[in-house]
């Protein structure tokens, strides 16, 4: 799946083992199952994304799944944006360590970028994994995708209810065409379930 890239994936997946583990950002129990569960999980999405395109990873945590996007993508423009300073010294060490010249670190709430005018409306991709309900996760994320642009959630099996449940929000933050796709089914089993919104 990585290519030529899978030496800065095992970088990652040994800085996940152990400095992010350290640090609280993963659980020792998620150690043993770092790529079935979460680095080949992030980065097939890459797989709904444009060539070239500008991302931000909303609650990007401990880099999952924006670093593994840049890394399986390196065509990718990546900012990973996470509110929480011990959370942004992990992934700035990461970053660093790994050389990732096509990621930025910014530390910072979605609903303060989406006053910014360098930030609101100007990325072709939002993204992020397990970072909450799909109403209040929209109303961080849409406005800061680009007109014709991708919000890309990572939900698990209540996806549809979610998207279902928030469908008149959706509608109001000038979302559109949204669906629930599956993704990486050559790759595992079961696939991933992402939520997929166009913005208007």
């Amino acid at each position: 799946m990585f290519s030529r890239a899978l030496p800065l994936a095992e970088e990652f997946a040994d800085l996940l083992a152990t400095e992010a583990t350290v640090r609280g950002l993963i659980g020792p129990r998620e150690v043993p199952r770092l790529w079935e569960r979460h680095l080949l999980n992030c980065a097939v999405v890459t797989e709904l994304m444009p060539q070239g395109a500008s991302v931000c990873d909303i609650g990007s945590g401990a880099g999952l799944p924006g670093i593994v996007l840049a890394i399986r993508r390196p065509d990718l423009s990546v900012t990973l944006l996470e509110p929480l300073l011990r959370r942004t010294t992990f992934l700035e060490l990461a970053v660093s360590r790994m050389a990732l010249d096509n990621v930025a670190v910014h530390r910072g709430r979605a609903e303060e970028m989406q006053r910014d005018a360098e930030w609101a409306g100007g990325f072709d991709v939002v993204t992020s994994r397990a970072v909450a309900p799909m109403e209040r996760l929209a109303g961080w994320s849409l406005p800061l995708v680009r007109p014709g642009g991708l919000f890309l959630a990572m939900k698990g099996s209540s996806a549809q209810a979610e998207l279902d449940a928030s469908a008149r929000v959706l509608r109001r933050l000038g979302g559109t065409d949204a669906r629930v796709l599956s993704v990486g089914e050559q790759w595992l089993d079961p696939p991933v379930t992402v939520v997929s919104v166009r913005a208007r």
